[in-house]
C-alpha cells in the first residue's frame, strides 16, 4: 500500500534546466555589454563547463567565470550579470504542465507528499515559496552543509523518520536514475522516473514506472493501491 510519494525537486517537478540557461544566457550578454571579450556561445559553454565542476547552485560562479575570462573580477560586470539573472529568473520559474493538479488529486487520495532534494535547503524552499507549492508538502528535506546527497541512504532515511513510514509504503518520483530511482531502490521504495525531465541517462538503473507527464501518477497510485 503506497500511504506517501516523495519528489525529487529540480526538473521532477521544476523545470530547473529551461530556467537556468535562460537566465544564464542573460547574465553571459550582461557581462559581454559591460566589456567582456568572448562570444556569447563561447561564454555560455565555459560558464556550464564551470557549473558542472562547481555546482550549479555555487553562489560564487560569475565571480570565477569573469576572473577566468576577464583576467580579474570587475564588479561592475558581476552586479549587472547578477541582475539581468535574477530579472529572467523571475519569469521562467514555473513548475510542469500538471503539477499542481497531479498534487492535489495525490493528496484528495489522502496520499502524504515529501520532497527529498540536493539542492541547498534554502534554494529549495524559496523555489517552493516562489510557486506556491509549500502547503502541499509534509515533508521537506534538502541539502545542509555536511548532509550526504542522493544515493546516499541519509536523505531518504531522513524523510521516512519524519513520515514515520516503511520505504515500501513509498513511491519516489525523479529524473536522475543514479541519484533518485538508486538511491530510493536501495532503501526497498517503488520508484518512477521522470521522463519529461530527464537530464541524465543510466541505462544501468531502471525505474519500477516511467512517466510521460506526471499525472501518469495517478494512474500508477491507483493500480498500487487497487
Amino acid at each position: 500500500m503506497i500511504r506517501a510519494v516523495l519528489f525529487d525537486l529540480d526538473n521532477t517537478l521544476i523545470d530547473f534546466m529551461k530556467m537556468k540557461r535562460a537566465c544564464s544566457e542573460a547574465a553571459v550578454r550582461a557581462m559581454i555589454d559591460s566589456g567582456l571579450k568572448i562570444d556569447e556561445q563561447r561564454g555560455i559553454k565555459i560558464l556550464f563547463d564551470m557549473y558542472e565542476k562547481y555546482g550549479m547552485e555555487n553562489q560564487s560562479i560569475f565571480d570565477r567565470f569573469i576572473r577566468e575570462v576577464h583576467g580579474e573580477l570587475d564588479y561592475e560586470m558581476l552586479a549587472k550579470a547578477i541582475i539581468a539573472y535574477r530579472r529572467v529568473k523571475a519569469g521562467h520559474l514555473m513548475p510542469y504542465p500538471n503539477v499542481v493538479r497531479t498534487l492535489i488529486k495525490l493528496k484528495e487520495r489522502g496520499l502524504k507528499l515529501g520532497i527529498v532534494s540536493d539542492a541547498p535547503i534554502k534554494q529549495a524552499w524559496l523555489r517552493l515559496a516562489e510557486l506556491n507549492l509549500c502547503d502541499f508538502f509534509d515533508v521537506v528535506v534538502a541539502r545542509k552543509p555536511g548532509a550526504k546527497a542522493k544515493p546516499h541512504a541519509m536523505p531518504f532515511k531522513k524523510a521516512l523518520q519524519q513520515l514515520k513510514l516503511e520505504p515500501a509504503q513509498i513511491l519516489f518520483v525523479g529524473d536522475d536514475p543514479s541519484k533518485d530511482i538508486l538511491g530510493a531502490k536501495k532503501l526497498g521504495m517503488k520508484t518512477a522516473l521522470a521522463k519529461y525531465g530527464q537530464v541524465i541517462y543510466c541505462s544501468k538503473v531502471k525505474a519500477d514506472f516511467e512517466l510521460e507527464d506526471i499525472s501518469d501518477l495517478l494512474g500508477i497510485v491507483d493500480k498500487l493501491n487497487s
